[in-house]
């Protein structure tokens, strides 16, 4: 994920991405935060980006 002006942005997605080493040196539950912007987010009218993507 990388920070925008519109918010995080997913650069990658893996079928077997993890989360422990993030967690584990900022002492913080990542995944947890990922789902609650996700489900905070996800009603919210479709946009495109500036590549129409």
């Amino acid at each position: 994920m990388m920070r925008s002006e519109r918010g995080p942005l997913v650069l990658e997605v893996n079928s077997s991405a993890s989360l422990k080493t993030p967690e584990l040196v900022t002492k913080r539950d990542v995944a947890t935060k990922i789902i609650e912007y996700v489900e905070r987010n996800a009603k919210r009218r479709n946009k495109k980006d500036k590549v129409g993507a």
